[in-house]
Formats: structure tokens, sequence, C-alpha cells
């Protein structure tokens, strides 16, 4: 089970930190990570962690503003966002993996989260 928190609203040029806690099957996690879907678009890669290797990724829309990061102790995986802008306005969603696979493929992931509303008003 994943559950994230953490949205909210915010000004633009603002920063939140979204949050993804694991529970149940963490221990075959390969990997988690977050995609994004605005309003009337598809669901999109954002960044993800490989727990195996601690590689990191991200969408370039994103890079360098984005950070992705995990507490072991916890099975906790968070979403350092800053410099935030009305484009990054959507729902956030947390989702894991249990095997290899393309990291920003949707497909390759089981398990997803609720989502989190994150909203940048400029």
């Amino acid at each position: 089970q994943l559950i994230e928190s953490g949205g909210g609203l915010v000004q633009a040029g603002g920063s939140l930190r979204l949050s993804c806690a694991a529970s149940g099957r963490t221990a075959s996690t390969y990997s988690m990570g977050w995609f994004r879907q605005a309003p009337g678009k598809e669901r999109d890669f954002v960044a993800a962690f490989s727990w195996n290797s601690g590689r990191t990724y991200y969408a370039d829309s994103v890079k360098s503003r984005f950070t992705i990061s995990r507490d072991n102790g916890k099975n906790t995986m968070y979403l350092q966002m800053n410099s935030l802008k009305p484009e990054d306005t959507a729902v956030y969603y947390c989702a894991a993996r249990y095997t290899s696979g393309t990291y920003y493929s949707e497909d390759t992931y089981a398990s997803w989260g609720q989502g989190t509303q994150v909203t940048v008003s400029s």
C-alpha cells in the first residue's frame, strides 16, 4: 500500500515536499517513482529512485528543481519540489515496481497511491 501526502496550494517559485509511505510488500521493491497527471492530460513520469543502485532519474521538465529521496528506516519516499511553476500543477502519484524495466513507463509499476493534488498559482 502506498499513501501520498504533502500536496497543497503554493505560489510560483515556492516549494513543497511530497511523501509516499509504503507498507506491505516493501522488501521486494525494485524501485519507486513519482508520476503526475494534469487536467485533460496523460499521466507523465516525474522521477524515480532505484532501490538497489540508489540511482535517480528525472524528467527533463523537473531536473534541477525536484529531488527524489528515500528514508529506509521509514519505508518512505520523498519528492522535494523547488522553484515550482504553474505548469507543475497536477495530481502527483507515487508508484512502486518489483521487477526491472523502463523506469519512466507507468506500465512497469504494479502499485499506486491514491494521488495528492499540487496546485501552483501564478
